[in-house]
């Protein structure tokens, strides 16, 4: 049996048969169940390597043909198989919990297997192609059935669709570029055209307005997993640029362009959520200030671009799968999400409040949550590079902790004699608590994640050399 076929298209098929033969009850255990035992089979057993169980031997080939394209999954790629499907078994497993549409751990499982795909297929610039389609499938998420789109969708289409055909004819040139590096003139036209390209698709200042929209639009759960998933195998698929062409990666100007970008996500993120007054909003701007710090990542001139990078987005899946199913509860009981309808809901929502906050402040790097290792290890590289990027990256998480304290003030804004209560579910309480305890052991115990980071630079050949 090959990688590809256990990782993208068994998962691709699970998803396809429980949206349309399975009944919508049991697909957040199937999904869930599914997407856990891929990761434990990427643990446990290596790529390209043969295993003997008694008398059984046991091998998983790397590569297989389809529509005359290959998809290759080596040795290299099971750690980061492992986290993806782990967490993508937590959002799965949350579904009910968040009353997320029926057709979200369906057309999810079918998403992760074509973004996982986008990491094996060779030649590697079809993984722009693979993005596109995986964009297309979150429509059906975002929009429910007979209701017309908003803005915020038909700007996010847009966007992505926009960013491929710029990838891909920069992928074109690039080629000749690597064949005559000496053309000045094509180089500089290649990295522009590149960079717009990636520009659309990750959302770069000020390229990122859709974000706010969709956390207004539509569910805060099936928005919180787009955040998730398109920026971080958007991200694997850049550093796969930098490390295939050497003049994108050795170019200083191209680094302080990065930089430039990614400092500006941050900044603008920090400042913007400080003035909102619509948490759903402020997690928008929150995850555009996280991808502007992987966005600084990439662009660092060190050996630990890899470590760092990977050390960002590893947390961010968890940040984000907890506080949109925070938020998904609240929304329940206050529908539009301004701070006029959540004042006091503290008191009526204590666990999803709580876990919201937290959620939050990870993401601002307060220090025994999750997000804290990852900003400690960034700043420690920017420290000898640039100290006015490391202002401003301050500045964008000082924004973030001041919309913290603000949205936590509304939240225990109540009448002195309202009483506390426990709306929430069991199955809600548990998969937040979950969630909490996940974010604590990240923070305070970051070295778990040793076994996974330790290995990922393999993944690229030169990037960090």
């Amino acid at each position: 049996m090959s990688a590809p076929l256990i990782w993208i298209f068994i998962p691709f098929g699970v998803g396809f048969l429980t949206l349309f033969f399975l009944r919508a009850r049991f697909s957040p255990l199937i999904g869930g169940a599914a997407s856990t035992i891929l990761a434990l089979v990427a643990l446990i057993f290596p790529i390209d390597t043969a295993l003997l169980l008694g008398s059984i031997s046991i091998k998983i080939s790397p590569a297989i043909q389809f529509f005359g394209r290959s998809f290759v999954l080596n040795t290299a790629d099971g750690p980061l198989i492992a986290i993806i499907y782990g967490l993508a078994a937590l959002w799965f497993f949350g579904t009910e919990a968040s009353g997320s549409a029926n057709r979200f751990v369906s057309l999810g499982l079918m998403i992760i297997a074509l973004l996982t795909a986008s990491i094996a297929v060779e030649p590697f610039l079809f993984a722009a192609l693979l993005l596109d389609m995986a964009a297309m499938l979150v429509i059906p998420l975002l929009v429910p059935v007979y209701q017309k789109p908003g803005r915020g969708v038909i700007r996010f289409l847009i966007y992505q669709t926009f960013a491929m055909p710029f990838i891909l004819f920069s992928g074109w040139m690039l080629a000749g570029v690597e064949a005559s590096p000496g053309a000045i003139g094509a180089t500089t036209q290649a990295g522009t055209i590149l960079g717009l390209g990636f520009a659309f698709l990750v959302g770069v200042f000020p390229l990122y307005n859709w974000i706010p929209m969709l956390m207004e639009e539509a569910s805060p759960y099936v928005t919180g997993f787009l955040l998730w998933t398109l920026p971080t195998f958007t991200v694997i698929f850049a550093l796969g640029f930098l490390d295939r062409y050497t003049w994108l990666r050795t170019s200083p100007q191209l680094s302080s362009a990065i930089q430039f970008a990614g400092v500006f996500m941050v900044a603008s993120g920090g400042l913007f959520a400080s003035q909102q007054k619509h948490i759903g909003r402020i997690m928008g701007y929150a995850a555009i200030t996280e991808t502007g710090l992987l966005v600084i990542a990439m662009g660092l001139r060190s050996a630990e671009v890899v470590n760092t990078t990977f050390l960002l987005l590893i947390p961010r899946g968890l940040e984000l799968a907890v506080w949109a199913l925070a938020l998904s509860i609240i929304k329940r009981k206050a529908y539009s999400l301004r701070f006029s309808e959540i004042q006091g809901l503290a008191r009526r929502y204590p666990i999803a409040v709580g876990a919201l906050v937290l959620a939050h402040l990870s993401m601002t790097g307060f220090p025994l949550l999750a997000g804290f290792p990852p900003r400690l290890a960034l700043w420690q590289e920017l420290a000898g590079q640039s100290l006015v990027i490391s202002f401003w990256v301050f500045a964008g998480l000082l924004g973030l902790l001041v919309a913290a304290i603000r949205t936590l003030a509304v939240f225990v804004m109540a009448e002195e004699n309202t009483a506390w209560e426990l709306n929430e579910s069991w199955v809600q309480m548990t998969m937040l608590g979950l969630g909490v305890i996940g974010l604590f052991i990240l923070g305070m115990f970051p070295q778990v994640l040793q076994p996974f980071i330790v290995s990922l630079p393999a993944l690229f050949e030169h990037l960090g050399q």
